[in-house]
């Protein structure tokens, strides 16, 4: 049987003649770079700048590649998510997703020059060739905005589909390729009418999509995203790494590829896989695992077969989230987001060349050994590699699954607001966050754990104190904040004034437990007075063992995190009411009419409308404090 290396050694000997084949056919290389493509990371056409979105930090920073040093840092606004120098200018487009507008910079000079406000959660990124044109995902709503850049207003808008991330235009220009994130189905845009003229989907476990890539000559689309077995409860069935190959032509006879990032290397398990990068000449390929701190360096064969082979696997830094090849394809970049810094590496010897940090350490040293710790999926925290805490809740929000457990069907919910709603899980059998330690040890995690010793027994003598990293974890976890609601940025419009009446009602009786700044009677207490609701919905599901008395989930948000119960059974919020309340022991909502429920509804989307920390802190709720 071949070895590894043997294997190796054959992957780059058909991708040599693959190469070779490909600049027999294309005899002159791009010096530009490949696709528009969206990204933490993206560099000149000159190849001279490269600016980094730091999302902890607010910032976005610009690196001179020449001396591999920092030039400026700018103060940009909550949660960059995507960078794009605009055509061949030093001018930077900034998607600031925790405050809904495109911030734009002057990489010469440092200075921001003015911003475009946009709905809600902008994501990805683009330019066009000619630079008049930027394209931007909204994750919420599932839109796409064309910005005119010389008045910096939007020109179009363009309805898409549900929570749109990733974005690549076309070599052509002609099309845009957006990704969803929760389903992974890649869509094909035209850019002239603002029309879907092409799907395709891949299987329903395929999930979390944060980002896509175009071919400079071929016509494909990659991307990396993972598979969610929502169907099975330890860490090694659960999760799998992958990257998808999308053939972007139209007709008969388009395919869509999984390739397995678990065996592409032997036995090797990497895990959440975050970007993904292909050189100018589209000879080179990268992927970067946040979960196993690592990456795959890959050339991409012309064989519309195996598409990759692999040149080498590197170790990263902590949490790596973007890769990008320089315009001459010798040097490419990993953005190490734990580390805050960029790593410089040879593209022909994959070796480091320079590590050049991007910004100071914004979180303090205990959340974010706590992030470091919620991203792992290493020892102490996993045994096996699957999977991380961030798996099933990127960035603290919710994957969009209902996971079949062992206790029973459980809806992964957002852990914003977690330091004010404890205790912990639907089943409220957890009263702190360090009693997940039970998880890390046990058959979903399978890791050394972060305890010393014994542990506590859940809702008994506290954990808290047992680990500096189990308390920095718990800290970090604590830490998830609720932005504003976007239906309610004009205030509450008449529609939901009528459905907040409605709520409020003695009669509908939703306030007995949807009450306080956080819309629940969930607290943190003592085991002995937590607190759970029997509203029904246990006997909805077969295999429910803890049941069928339930935690109070906030109503903060919900707005974006369908699907809804304890069991993920309620499609929308509508449903909640028409469908799985049919003996109103989920408040009383038998007697509202169809346009009742639709004005409760639009109350509902539009929570929070104001702050729920300065609400809670004012009338004298206390929270976690770890």
């Amino acid at each position: 049987m071949m070895n590894t290396l043997s294997r190796v050694a054959a992957f780059r000997w058909h991708a040599t003649l693959a190469i070779v084949g490909a600049a027999v056919l294309n005899c002159a290389v791009s010096s530009v770079m490949a696709g528009p493509s969206n990204s933490l990371m993206d560099i000149s056409s000159d190849g001279s700048l490269l600016a980094c979105a730091n999302r902890d930090s607010g910032t976005v920073t610009i690196v001179n590649l020449d001396a591999h040093t920092k030039r400026n840092e700018v103060l940009v606004g909550a949660k960059p998510e995507g960078v794009s120098f605009i055509g061949a200018t030093h001018e930077v487009a900034v998607a600031v997703y925790g405050e809904d507008k495109i911030v734009y910079v002057d990489a010469d000079n440092g200075k921001t020059t003015g911003q475009t406000e946009v709905f809600d959660e902008p994501y990805g990124i683009v330019s066009n060739e000619r630079g008049d044109r930027l394209y931007v995902t909204l994750d919420y709503p599932g839109q796409v905005v064309e910005i005119d850049v010389k008045t910096r207003e939007v020109a179009r808008q363009f309805s898409v589909g549900k929570f749109i991330r990733g974005i690549a235009l076309a070599p052509d220009g002609r099309r845009a390729f957006l990704t969803e994130f929760y389903t992974a189905v890649v869509k094909a845009v035209d850019l002239a009418t603002g029309k879907v003229s092409d799907e395709w989907h891949g299987a329903s476990t395929d999930n979390l999509v944060r980002q896509i890539v175009s071919h400079p000559r071929r016509p494909k689309a990659y991307f990396a995203h993972m598979r969610s077995r929502a169907t099975m409860s330890h860490g090694e069935g659960s999760i799998f790494p992958y990257v998808s190959v999308v053939d972007t032509d139209p007709g008969e006879g388009r395919r869509r590829k999984r390739i397995p990032m678990d065996s592409f290397l032997g036995n090797r398990v990497t895990a959440n896989p975050w970007e993904v990068a292909v050189s100018a000449d589209g000879r080179q390929f990268y992927v970067v695992f946040s979960g196993t701190d690592d990456m795959f360096a890959c050339d991409v064969i012309d064989d519309n077969y195996r598409e990759i082979a692999l040149r080498g696997n590197l170790r990263l830094g902590h949490n790596p989230r973007a890769v990008r090849v320089a315009p001459d394809g010798e040097t490419f970049y990993v953005y190490n987001a734990l580390d805050f810094a960029v790593a410089a590496y040879d593209a022909q010897r994959l070796r480091l060349l320079a590590t050049i940090p991007v910004c100071d350490n914004p979180l303090g040293e205990e959340v974010r050994q706590g992030k470091i710790l919620f991203h792992s999926a290493l020892q102490p925290m996993v045994g096996r590699r699957w999977i991380s805490c961030s798996s099933c809740h990127p960035d603290g929000e919710s994957d969009g699954r209902t996971w079949q457990k062992q206790e029973g069907q459980r809806d992964t919910p957002s852990l914003s607001g977690l330091a004010w709603t404890h205790p912990v899980l639907w089943s409220a059998n957890r009263d702190e966050v360090q009693d997940w330690e039970h998880t890390i040890r046990g058959s979903l995690m399978q890791g050394r754990g972060l305890i010393r010793g014994d542990v506590q027994p859940v809702l008994g003598p506290p954990n808290k104190g047992h680990s500096a990293d189990l308390d920095a974890l718990a800290a970090y976890t604590n830490s998830q904040t609720f932005t504003l609601s976007p239906h309610a940025k004009g205030g509450l419009s008449d529609a939901a004034n009528r459905g907040r009446e409605i709520l409020f009602s003695a009669k509908a009786g939703c306030v007995r437990c949807h009450k306080g700044p956080f819309y629940t009677d969930s607290a943190p207490r003592p085991p002995e007075r937590i607190i759970r609701h029997n509203v029904g919905t246990g006997d909805d599901d077969p295999t429910e063992t803890m049941g069928p008395a339930y935690d109070t989930p906030t109503l903060l948000g919900v707005y974006r995190t369908a699907p809804y119960l304890h069991h993920g059974k309620a499609l929308t919020l509508k449903e909640v009411f028409s469908v799985y309340n049919s003996a109103d022991r989920h408040g009383t909502t038998s007697h509202l009419t169809k346009s009742q429920i639709a004005d409760l509804v639009v109350f509902l989307k539009s929570l929070p409308y104001e702050d729920p920390d300065s609400s809670a802190t004012k009338v004298g709720l206390t929270k976690i404090v770890d």
